[in-house]
């Protein structure tokens, strides 16, 4: 009888023990040990508990589309990245085809604009395009307060969550936001070598691969998040649909066909590459950089050095920055139960 009372008093101490760890990740957001500061505004949206539980249920609710079928998670898979996995372009509603590639969501609490074109600056404006976009989710901004209205457990989500149960625009976004700005990915080889944890170093393939990364690559994809924000041409040439990037949304001619650079992290599980997909293979992206660069206009000047296209990577240079980037894969990240459909 007094083992069974040990146990039972050790098994409620681990309970009291796990939840308080989960609180405290929660409640506060955590900037990596390697990373810059953040640029979201967590003045204007405290982290909370409530918060970021009813954002992760609002992110995979299907009555945020027309027809109730197609939520956030739908294009963003966690096992995948937070990517629609095998989909050159993203398959909306009615499994309409977009025109892009579903980019990653990660590390979003340190972007300054959103979307391959930048059309979007503030995460907390972003869920309105998805939702609003005919070949995505379709619908109305009203029509989904309303859904969420009459439904039987948001009224009393958003009051824990807000202190009352209004539920509104400006409160609906916060909540996504509160989710989507907790996904951080940050638990790589790389990471664990850059922050010098106790066993964690590069391999000698890798540490090669690294050196020629940061020769070729590391203009555009700036560590630790491997992206600088920008908006380039890397020569890809124009898709079948003739998308010109970021021109769609300044309409300056020196914008056309440039694209947001993405993050290289997590590139095992977000398979195809570029904005269009187009890419099924990083072997192929390599190649891509190496020998096919088109002179295309508004081609970025870094790859037109020394008189011709692209950049020097020979094969075996090619198979070692493979290797690194192979270090970028953080699968606590897509493993991480907090973050997937509850």
């Amino acid at each position: 009888m007094r083992r069974k009372h040990w146990l039972a008093f050790t098994a409620i101490i681990l309970f009291i023990g796990c939840s308080k760890k989960t609180v405290e990740v929660l409640t506060s957001f955590e900037k990596p040990q390697n990373f810059p500061t953040p640029t979201y505004h967590f003045e204007t949206n405290e982290i909370s508990t409530a918060k970021f539980e009813l954002g992760r249920k609002l992110f995979y609710e299907p009555r945020l589309s027309r027809d109730n079928t197609i939520s956030c998670g739908s294009c963003h898979i966690q096992t995948s990245g937070f990517t629609q996995h095998g989909h050159d372009v993203s398959h909306g509603i009615d499994d309409k085809l977009g025109s892009r590639n579903s980019p990653p969501i990660m590390n979003l609490a340190w972007r300054n604009s959103f979307f391959w074109d930048g059309g979007v600056f503030d995460l907390d404006l972003q869920p309105i395009a998805p939702i609003t976009n005919p070949v995505e989710m379709d619908e109305t901004i009203d029509n989904v307060l309303n859904k969420l209205r009459e439904h039987p457990q948001y009224p009393a989500l958003f009051k824990r969550a807000f202190g009352t149960p209004e539920i509104t625009n400006d409160r609906m976004m916060k909540a996504l936001s509160q989710f989507m700005v907790m996904l951080v990915s940050a638990d790589s080889k790389y990471d664990h070598v850059m922050r010098k944890e106790q066993g964690a170093a590069f391999t000698a393939e890798e540490e090669k691969g690294y050196l020629l990364f940061q020769q070729n690559c590391s203009s555009c994809h700036k560590e630790p998040l491997f992206t600088d924000e920008s908006f380039r041409n890397n020569g890809i040439g124009t898709g079948y649909n003739n998308d010109k990037g970021r021109y769609l949304v300044t309409l300056n001619e020196a914008d056309a066909y440039k694209f947001k650079v993405p993050s290289l992290r997590n590139l095992k599980y977000t398979a195809p590459y570029m904005h269009d997909g187009r890419f099924i293979t990083l072997e192929a992206v390599l190649e891509h950089y190496a020998d096919n660069v088109q002179d295309t206009p508004n081609l970025d000047p870094l790859l037109q050095k020394d008189g011709r296209l692209g950049l020097h990577l020979d094969k075996e240079e090619q198979l070692s920055i493979l290797a690194f980037l192979n270090t970028l894969n953080d699968e606590t990240f897509i493993n991480d139960k907090r973050f997937s459909e509850q």
